[in-house]
C-alpha cells in the first residue's frame, strides 16, 4: 500500500478548510486539553543484525489512524500522549538464506512527548518537542518462510524527537501537521531463540489531521 496517497487526501481536505474570519482567534490557554484524529504514515528504517544467517531485517511501511491528548501546562508547554497502532511486515534480506519472510507483526507504541510552542497566540502556531515511548509488539504470524516456526519481537523502550505546527481555523478547531522520529530497536527472537536479531527501526512518524480544544 502507497503510505503517501491517505496522507496527502487528508493534508488537501485539511488545508482546504477555512478559517472563520468573524471568529477571534484564541490561542492556546493553559489547562486547554485538546483531542486530535490524524492519518499517520509509519516509515520504519531497514537496519540491525540478524545472527547466524546474517542480513539486515526490512519492515515495511504502515499508514494508519491515530488518536492524541494534549494538556497544556502554560500557553508555552504541553504534554501530548499518542495512540495507535500498525502492521509491519518483515523481511530479513541479504541474508545466507537469501530473502528470509518472518512473517508479520503489529506494533503499539504510546508515545508521551513535552512539547515547546514558541507563538501560543499565533493562528500558525509550530512546536517543538522530546520525550519517551514504549512499544508492545503483539500478533506476529502471518505467511512464511519454511525455515520459519516461530518470531517473537520483544517489548522495548526509546526515545523520540518531535515537530510540528497547528493552524487555528477557529476558536476550537485546528488543523495539524506533526513529525515524530522513534529511536526504537527491539530485539527479535527466531525459532524460539536459535536465531537472534536486533532490528533497528527508528521509525518517521508523520501526521496530518485535525484537532478540537475543548
Amino acid at each position: 500500500m502507497n503510505w503517501k496517497l491517505p496522507v496527502i487526501a487528508a493534508m488537501a481536505c485539511v488545508m482546504a478548510m477555512p478559517a472563520t474570519a468573524q471568529e477571534e482567534l484564541r490561542g492556546k490557554q493553559a489547562g486547554d486539553i485538546v483531542l486530535g484524529f490524524s492519518v499517520l504514515g509509519v516509515l520504519p528504517q531497514s537496519g540491525g543484525r540478524v545472527d547466524a544467517i546474517g542480513g539486515k531485517p526490512d519492515p515495511s511501511n504502515s499508514v494508519t489512524p491515530q488518536l492524541d491528548v494534549t494538556w497544556f501546562a502554560t500557553p508555552n508547554l504541553s504534554l501530548n500522549l499518542i495512540a495507535a497502532t500498525t502492521r509491519h511486515d518483515v523481511t530479513v534480506r541479504g541474508s545466507a538464506l537469501g530473502d528470509v519472510d518472518l512473517g508479520r507483526v503489529w506494533l503499539l507504541p504510546p508515545t508521551l512527548t513535552l512539547q515547546y510552542h514558541p507563538l501560543p497566540q499565533s493562528r500558525i502556531s509550530p512546536y517543538v518537542g522530546a520525550g519517551i515511548n514504549y512499544t508492545v509488539a503483539y500478533n506476529e504470524g502471518g505467511s512464511r518462510s519454511a525455515a520459519i516456526s516461530k518470531v517473537d519481537v520483544e517489548d522495548s523502550w526509546g526515545w523520540a524527537l518531535n515537530a510540528g505546527v497547528d493552524y487555528e481555523l477557529s476558536p476550537h478547531w485546528a488543523a495539524n501537521i506533526d513529525v515524530k522520529k522513534l529511536f526504537l530497536r527491539p530485539d527479535v527472537s527466531v525459532n524460539s531463540g536459535a536465531i537472534g536479531a536486533r532490528a533497528d527501526l527508528d521509525p518517521w512518524i508523520i501526521g496530518v489531521g485535525v484537532r478540537y480544544r475543548f
